[in-house]
């Protein structure tokens, strides 16, 4: 199966579990939108991640916590290959959508980044593209071929999409760099989104943010999160509870690897956690 295969696959919102290769789902009704399977990550020969299995429930939001330097926004990048961008850093294991694994030799990590977009950490608009090509830069770059008609609905939808269009519907020429922080970030989504991915990977896309901004972006991922499944890396344990029905903890050991301590449901985890280190981070104990 290629990559357009998958993607065709992964874009039925009603795909049963079963058909999702090595799929054991919790709940019978559960989908699986990606799973990990012994994933590990390394810069260089240091590993940073440990043998991580994952799976990613279709429309739900899943927040991973843990304190700084457990390997929460490496795990997030080794999801769409982004880690691999960074000099000397690999991974092993598998992520799989569908029955494609990404890191197969054959698969194209441009195609892989266009079916699970990305939001990082700070606002990162390209400064030199209006608000309009920012949304219209993914499909572009991609060969898309779009008519005029097609790309201004496109960017209009993506827009609205991010809760951005009203604001900017009269601007949309002007630099993408002029917004303000919130308005930026908001913008780098609908560029995510206008790819059309079926997952959405976001790296504390708040914690550049005033309160405001804040609760417009997490007001946007709990609406998002009816079309695209969406993993969000978070240090905030409130916005995780808020936002997310699915959490995994990670902890890193005195070898300094991040792994996974547990996984479940946001509601359970936070109330009644299994593991006495994932209620040790929650209640602030540590981390």
């Amino acid at each position: 199966m290629t990559m357009r295969e998958a993607r065709a696959t992964t874009a039925e919102p009603e795909l049963p579990a079963r058909l999702v290769k090595g799929a054991r789902p919790t709940e019978p009704s559960v989908e699986i939108a990606l799973r990990v399977e012994r994933l590990s990550a390394f810069y260089g020969s240091a590993q940073a991640v440990g043998e991580v299995d994952l799976a990613f429930v279709r429309g739900a939001v899943t927040a991973i916590i843990g304190p700084s330097g457990c390997g929460k926004s490496t795990l997030l990048r080794c999801l769409n290959r982004m880690h691999e961008t960074t000099p000397g850093a690999r991974a092993t294991g598998r992520v799989l959508i569908g029955d494609v694994d990404v890191y197969a030799p054959a698969t194209d990590p441009v195609e892989v980044r266009s079916m699970v977009g990305m939001v990082f950490q700070k606002p990162n608009p390209f400064p030199m593209m209006s608000i309009y090509d920012n949304v219209i830069a993914g499909p572009r770059l991609r060969g898309w071929k779009l008519s005029r008609e097609q790309r201004n609905e496109l960017v209009e939808h993506n827009l609205r999409r991010a809760a951005l269009w009203d604001e900017v519907k009269d601007k949309l020429h002007r630099s993408g760099a002029a917004l303000s922080g919130g308005q930026q970030q908001r913008l780098c989504i609908a560029r995510a989104l206008a790819t059309d991915p079926s997952v959405l990977l976001m790296d504390e896309p708040c914690s550049a943010l005033d309160p405001i901004a804040t609760y417009r972006i997490e007001e946007l991922v709990r609406e998002l999160a009816s079309d695209v499944t969406i993993v969000i890396v978070t240090h905030n344990m409130q916005q995780a509870s808020r936002v997310s029905q699915r959490a995994a903890f990670m902890l890193s050991g005195d070898e300094g690897v991040g792994r996974l301590i547990e996984y479940g449901d946001t509601a359970t985890m936070f109330t009644t956690p299994k593991d006495a280190r994932t209620e040790a981070y929650i209640t602030g104990r540590f981390g």
